[in-house]
This record gives C-alpha cells, sequence and structure tokens, in this order.
C-alpha cells in the first residue's frame, strides 16, 4: 500500500518569475493505452486489486463494495465507466482510494505511473466533440516528453447524477 501525501508540499521557488504559478502534483495512471492525471490532493492511498463484494441492482462500473479499516467504500472501475474496452485485472491493476465530496470511493485502474509536476500552463485545453462521449471532466492535455497525459476532473466525473449511486452505496 503507498499512501499519498495528506497536505500540499511546500514548492521549489519559481525560475519564471515571481507571478508564475506554482506547479501542482498529479497522480498518473493508466486505462488501456491511454494515460491520465489527476490532482495528487483528492488521493487517499493507492492499493492493490481485491475482489469486491457485489452490489444487487447496482450499475455495471460499480463492482462492489470494499472494507477500508473498518470502512465500507464503493469501487467504481473507471474503464467501465468511461466506457473503455475491458481489460484483464492484472498483478499491475490497483485501486486509487479518493476522497471525492465528501465521499470514500476506490476507482480500479490498469497500472499507476508516477507523480508528476505541472504548471497550469503546462495543461492545454482538450478539443471538445460533438459525440455521445462525455468530455465534461477532461480538464486539458499536458504532454511529458513523448507522453500525452489526459487531465481529468476526477471530482466532476464522480460527482455525476448517475454516481449519486455511490454516495447511497457508501451510506
Amino acid at each position: 500500500m503507498i499512501s499519498a501525501p495528506t497536505a500540499p508540499r511546500p514548492e521549489a521557488p519559481s525560475r519564471t518569475g515571481a507571478g508564475a504559478a506554482a506547479p501542482a502534483e498529479y497522480l498518473t495512471f493508466r486505462l488501456g493505452e491511454e494515460e491520465y492525471g489527476i490532482d495528487i490532493l483528492r488521493v487517499q492511498e493507492i492499493r492493490s486489486y481485491e475482489q469486491p463484494t457485489r452490489m444487487a441492482h447496482a450499475p455495471d462500473f460499480i463492482k462492489g463494495v470494499v472494507d477500508l479499516r473498518g470502512r465500507i467504500v464503493p469501487i467504481v472501475d473507471l474503464r467501465l465507466k468511461l466506457h473503455c474496452p475491458k481489460a484483464e485485472y492484472t498483478d499491475f491493476t490497483v485501486v486509487i482510494i479518493l476522497n471525492v465530496g465528501g465521499t470514500v470511493l476506490g476507482a480500479v485502474v490498469d497500472a499507476v505511473a508516477d507523480v508528476v509536476a505541472l504548471a497550469p500552463d503546462a495543461i492545454k485545453a482538450a478539443p471538445q466533440f460533438e459525440s455521445q462521449v462525455d468530455s465534461a471532466f477532461v480538464t486539458g492535455i499536458a504532454t511529458l516528453g513523448d507522453r500525452m497525459l489526459i487531465m481529468m476532473d476526477i471530482e466532476s466525473l464522480l460527482s455525476s447524477a448517475e454516481m449519486g449511486l455511490v454516495a447511497q452505496v457508501a451510506r
């Protein structure tokens, strides 16, 4: 189990001048071939995947619940939530325990990559598509060398109306 910081770390002084915004830290993870980034301050811990207890009548993307030190935590498979092709659960599959809008929940991802610091101007606007894909949770695209990160607002993604079921399950 890897624990994420619970408070922001002090940032190094900016080299670009006194008015530049400080970089923020993001946890990066993989879903299929894509790499995503989320605000590290939403992350409580990273755990290995364990089969959750299935809840009757829950949507497919809610895999079930687990007992996390006496607290019942709903587990959401982000691949299913984002309509990605199904992937096999492997030794690299992990659950990121998140605090979203005061609710603790787990997000199943294919693998965690690393933590990166990005200045606000390093995240470019994401293209908007007119399709069935809801890209409202995508805050932008960042490039790190040859890597492209899809930056997501995990709270927006997991606080949607259909996720209201998660709040009910967690109670």
